[in-house]
């Protein structure tokens, strides 16, 4: 199984993690669906669930902040070495900084950001929790991806703050979609697709996507656990993918990798 038990490299996309109304609610749908084991954390980390794979840390799942009136969402965190230096950054490529940088306990420093577009992120630098430690398998996360209506400004502003390299790979096709490494010709580590004018696409946001080991089989397990099909299953070059929102309202992908992509990760 891929893990891993150090820091992402900076700019990777690596760590997920949902805010809700309910926490146990959601610990019954995500366990249920995914197969998580989701146990609580310490007492002063304000009932932040931790879920794990095989044993691994795979997401987190924690209450909306006090105070504040949010929809329940997925957000993807970005890793940094320097939380500071990233979060003046991004104001500096005309992002803004929603959540200043502040130390998670001993575990690591992180801030929250809206790209020009409006799609929400957060930045992660690791101290004691480096982040996923097991992905592209089932019931982890292995794509994260932002969908955004000013596809070029925020490529401008993800390259300036994060150092990504943008490969087209939509040309042709009636999509508009590129991958981003963190150096030119490496591995794709994420993706940013253009929504303009696509239909119920809503704001920019980012979008993360799980592993499943059928598709089909868990859009129809998550309608009757109390979610929602947002996007059908639908075949790829990667594989049978679908879009879900939560009984809560999170929306997230889930991708049965084909035979073909797997054996070329």
């Amino acid at each position: 199984m891929p893990i891993r038990e150090t820091p992402w490299p900076a700019g990777t996309p690596c760590w997920v993690d949902c805010q809700v109304d309910d926490t146990d609610r959601a610990r019954v749908f995500y366990s249920a669906l995914l197969g998580w084991e989701i146990a609580d954390t310490a007492p002063e980390a304000g009932g932040y669930l931790m879920a794990t794979v095989r044993g691994r840390p795979a997401a987190g799942i924690g209450p909306k902040p006090t105070g504040q009136i949010m929809q329940s969402t997925w957000t993807t965190y970005l890793a940094t070495d320097d939380a500071d230096a990233t979060a003046a950054a991004v104001t500096g490529a005309g992002g803004t900084v929603l959540a200043p940088p502040f130390d998670v306990m001993d575990i690591g420093r992180m801030f929250v950001a809206a790209d020009p577009t409006g799609a929400v992120f957060g930045v992660w630098q690791a101290r004691l929790h480096s982040g996923a430690g097991i992905y592209n398998e089932p019931g982890a996360y292995c794509w994260n991806e932002v969908h955004t209506d000013g596809y070029e400004r925020a490529q401008s502003f993800y390259s300036q703050v994060f150092g990504w390299n943008f490969t087209e790979v939509g040309a042709g096709t009636e999509m508009t979609y590129a991958t981003f490494a963190l150096e030119p010709g490496g591995p794709p580590v994420g993706g940013i697709a253009d929504a303009t004018g696509i239909p119920d696409s809503g704001p920019s946001h980012w979008l993360a996507w799980f592993q499943v080991a059928g598709t089909d089989a868990t859009l129809a397990s998550a309608a009757e656990l109390g979610g929602a099909v947002l996007m059908g299953a639908q075949d790829s070059p990667f594989g049978r993918m679908g879009v879900l929102s939560a009984p809560q309202g999170e929306a997230f992908g889930v991708i049965e990798i084909s035979e073909s992509a797997e054996s070329t990760s």
